[in-house]
C-alpha cells in the first residue's frame, strides 16, 4: 500500500492555521505580554514566565522574600507590581536582569532595610512606589541609584525624624519634582513630631546635628595622641606605684627604729 503524502500547498496552509504552541503559562492569566498573578496564594515568583513577558502583575500574595536571582530571564519586563504581599527582605541580587523596568511597585508590604546595591540593575526605572510599609530611615543612595527616576512615593512609613533623616531630607529637598504626595511624608517619632511633614523641615530644624565625618586630619590627631596618651598613662601608673612601694618602704623602717 502506497504512502498518502499531503500536497506542499495544503501542508503550508495547514502550518499558517495551526499555529506553534505559546510557552507554557504559569497558574495565572495570561494574554500576550501580560501575565496577572495576583490573588493566587504565591511564595515565590513563578519561573514559567514568557521571556516576552512586558507587565507581571504579583499582588495578594505571600511573597514575603525575594532571594538572588528571584526572577527568570525577562528581558522586555516593563511593568512589575507586588503590592500587598508579606515582603521583608529584597537581596541586592534579587532584582538582576530587570533593565528594562520601568515601573516598580513594593507599596503595601513590610520592607524596613532597602540598600543601593538592590536597585542598581534597574537602570531604566521611572517610577518607585515604597508607599506603606515600615521604613524609618532610607538611604539617599537607594534613590540616586536609579538615573532615570521621576517618580518616588515614600508616604504611610513610620519615619524617624531624628539626626539620622538628614541626608535623606537633603535628597528630598533637592528632587522636589520627583516625589510624588509629599504633604502625606510625615514623621512618626519622636511623639512630638508626629504627623509633622518631612518636607517643612528647614536648614536650622538640623542646626543641632553635626556631620559625624572624620577628616584625614583628625584620624592623624587620634593615631598620634593615642600612643603618647598610653605610654603617659603606663609611666604615671609606675610612678605612682613607686610612690607607694616608698611609702610602705619608710613606714616599715620608722616603726623599726620605734622598737626598744
Amino acid at each position: 500500500m502506497g504512502c498518502w503524502r499531503v500536497p506542499g500547498p495544503v501542508l503550508a496552509l495547514l502550518l499558517l492555521l495551526c499555529p506553534p504552541p505559546s510557552p507554557a503559562c504559569p497558574p495565572c492569566r495570561c494574554s500576550p505580554g501580560e501575565v496577572d498573578c495576583s490573588e493566587r496564594a504565591l511564595r515565590e515568583v513563578p519561573w514559567s514566565l514568557s521571556t516576552n513577558t512586558s507587565t507581571l502583575w504579583l499582588g495578594y500574595n505571600f511573597i514575603t522574600v525575594l532571594g538572588p536571582r528571584s526572577f527568570p530571564p525577562l528581558p522586555g519586563l516593563r511593568l512589575l507590581s507586588l503590592v500587598h504581599n508579606r515582603l521583608e527582605l529584597i537581596h541586592s541580587q534579587a532584582l538582576l536582569g530587570l533593565g528594562a523596568l520601568q515601573e516598580l511597585d513594593l507599596s503595601h508590604n513590610h520592607l524596613s532595610v532597602l540598600t543601593p546595591e538592590t536597585f542598581l540593575p534597574l537602570t531604566s526605572l521611572a517610577t518607585l512606589n515604597l508607599s506603606s510599609n515600615r521604613l524609618g530611615d532610607l538611604a539617599p543612595g537607594v534613590p540616586a541609584a536609579l538615573p532615570q527616576l521621576q517618580a518616588l512615593l515614600l508616604q504611610d512609613n513610620p519615619w524617624v525624624c531624628s539626626c539620622s533623616i538628614l541626608p535623606l531630607w537633603r535628597w528630598l529637598s533637592h528632587n522636589r519634582e520627583k516625589v510624588r504626595e509629599k504633604s502625606l511624608l510625615l514623621c512618626r517619632v519622636p511623639e512630638q513630631l508626629n504627623k509633622y511633614p518631612i518636607m517643612a523641615f528647614g536648614d536650622e530644624s538640623f542646626r543641632q546635628c553635626q556631620d559625624i565625618s572624620l577628616s584625614p586630619q583628625h584620624y592623624i590627631a587620634f593615631f598620634s595622641i593615642g600612643p603618647f596618651s598610653f605610654m603617659a598613662s603606663i609611666f604615671f601608673c609606675t610612678f605612682l606605684g613607686s610612690l607607694v612601694v616608698f611609702y610602705h618602704s619608710l613606714r616599715r623602717e620608722s616603726h623599726c627604729w620605734r622598737r626598744p
